[in-house]
């Protein structure tokens, strides 16, 4: 069973669900329906555990964070791959919106200290329309919706008849919503990641509307890069990174291979797979879909064509996690000693992304098929470390930060109010 919102902050207050029920002033039975998710209490309620969850945390003695360097947006959130990392050079977020509800339940889960902390919001679009309601912010952060311009979406959408690119109505058009939050906020800096196709969308159009946006309407000096996930983890998966900064402050791509890893250090899929005595057999393919991809490849090797499966063992590099992992996980097939391969585990997957390491530990409160939605969706979280370590010396500059960490700004951060 998915953890609820009220189970999780009950769980911070270390308090019985008859004992919240007394704070509350709910009956027991409503508590208990409150817990398992039968019913859900209303946002008074929530916004009270929030704060009395927010004390306890306080008086067991955990370390309050340092002032922020910089405060920022997460848009397109997803899981919070943009977030955890600017959160390593410093920065604090303001304000998360993430529209899908299994995103969001990941999102908390990994992002408990936040409380009532800062705002957070579905639909972009409505705060788009009134910018005013998006607390002030020193950078943007967007993994805008990829799908309209990536290879296999647009090849999809074309089979289908349907529009893909900017004409994509649902998710394709959602870059203009960006664009008016940064003309009312104008931020110092902002990333915008998307796949790599977005550059070669629509012969080339696509991306020369967003740059001309960006820095003709807007007036950012933007740098692009195709960055591969392939030193950091065993997954060879690229995305185009879109840097803009309101001023010049000299920013460029120019020297960030200096901090990849050597190539000698550069992990395999070995260092990320469970043991097999610790996966689940029901990870391990039926024999009916084993039989079925077999003969799927086997048709398509014959007629010339490499579609089907990939199989890989301890020592190879794994193609791109898609979305549609869930589906039969033909892309990414695990070599077994029974002779059927098997899927790779969720947790597999958030190693594989980057998002589970031993110093933070990631927790997945959705179903297997959820979860491999969202890594699928996800940025590489080592991918943007490193293009936040690239870009902390230019931003710090542009906020007029000491070069030694100092928070002192230039000017004083407007700290966001929950609505």
């Amino acid at each position: 069973m998915n953890q609820t919102e009220f189970s999780r902050l009950r769980e911070v207050l270390g308090m019985p669900v008859q004992e919240v029920a007394k704070l509350l002033r709910v009956s027991s039975a409503t508590a208990y329906r409150y817990e398992s998710g039968e019913s859900e209490p209303c946002f008074a309620e929530i916004e009270m555990l929030g704060r009395f969850a927010e004390v306890a945390r306080r008086q067991r003695g955990r370390e309050p964070k340092s002032e922020p360097k910089f405060r920022f947006i997460d848009l397109f959130a997803g899981i919070g791959g943009l977030r955890l990392g600017f959160e390593s050079i410093g920065g604090e977020c303001v304000f998360t919106s993430e529209w899908d509800k299994f995103s969001q339940q990941t999102y908390k889960a990994n992002f408990k200290d936040d409380v009532f902390a800062h705002k957070s919001a579905g639909d972009i679009r409505p705060y788009a329309a009134d910018p005013e309601s998006i607390p002030a912010h020193d950078v943007l952060l967007a993994g805008f919706p990829c799908q309209p311009f990536s290879l296999a979406g647009v090849s999809k959408k074309n089979a289908l008849g349907r529009p893909h690119g900017f004409k994509c109505e649902d998710q394709g058009n959602l870059f203009f919503e960006i664009e008016r939050i940064l003309a009312h906020h104008r931020p110092a800096a902002f990333v915008l990641e998307n796949v790599k196709n977005l550059e070669r969308h629509d012969k080339g159009q696509t991306f020369a509307v967003i740059q001309d946006r960006l820095e003709n309407v807007l007036g950012y000096k933007i740098k692009s890069k195709i960055i591969s996930s392939r030193p950091w983890v065993p997954q060879k998966r690229e995305r185009i990174f879109i840097v803009g900064f309101r001023e010049d402050v000299g920013f460029s791509y120019e020297g960030f291979e200096k901090q990849l890893p050597p190539e000698s250090e550069w992990p395999t899929l070995g260092d990320i797979l469970q043991s097999h005595n610790e996966v689940d057999p029901k990870y391990t393919l039926t024999e009916h879909l084993w039989g079925y991809l077999q003969a799927y490849k086997a048709k398509h090797t014959k007629n010339g064509n490499g579609f089907g499966y990939s199989l890989f063992g301890p020592h190879d590099v794994a193609r791109t996690l898609s979305a549609r992992y869930h589906k039969d996980g033909s892309e990414i097939l695990i070599e077994t000693p029974t002779g059927r391969p098997r899927r790779l585990t969720p947790i597999e997957c958030a190693r594989l992304m980057g998002f589970d390491t031993p110093e933070r530990p990631w927790q997945i409160p959705v179903s297997d098929t959820q979860a491999y939605r969202q890594f699928g969706n996800s940025v590489v979280v080592p991918v943007v470390e490193a293009v936040a370590r690239h870009m902390a010396p230019y931003l710090f500059k542009a906020l007029g930060i000491e070069r030694s960490g100092s928070a002192e700004m230039k000017e004083p951060l407007v700290v966001g109010v929950n609505g």
